[in-house]
């Protein structure tokens, strides 16, 4: 069962997609900062996804950086982005391979086409 790790600092928004990643078939992590993020990529779980807020605590790009810190630590680790905000033409660039994009408000399957192209063998149906 692919274990994802959700950052979002609204809780509501991170509830749902909890519910929304488990009812796939997915374990879930979550964290509200990037703080506890790190925490969870340092411990003991193994973490196959990351879905992050790319705004974070105020911080127009705290998911970016998280991003970025995940991979050093876990290379190879698939990074799914999302955010309410505009996106520029930048931060679009980041979107290739390994890392993915969807916009807010989404559905459960924009979330499960997304994860299913970053983790095609693994995926829960």
């Amino acid at each position: 069962m692919p274990v994802v790790l959700i950052v979002e600092d609204e809780e509501q928004v991170r509830v749902l997609a909890e519910s929304v990643l488990q009812a796939q078939g997915h374990k879930t992590l979550t964290a509200a900062t990037v703080e506890q993020a790190i925490a969870l990529l340092d411990g003991p779980e193994k973490i196959e996804l990351l879905f992050t807020d790319v705004r974070l605590q105020d911080d127009l790009e705290g998911g970016l950086s998280l991003g970025q810190e995940a991979v050093k630590r876990l290379p190879g680790l698939p990074v799914l982005y999302t955010t309410g905000q505009g996106i520029t033409d930048g931060m679009k660039a980041m979107f290739v391979e390994r890392y993915g994009f969807i916009a807010k408000p989404y559905t459960a399957d924009q979330i499960h086409t997304a994860i299913a192209n970053l983790l095609p063998t693994r995926t829960a149906n």
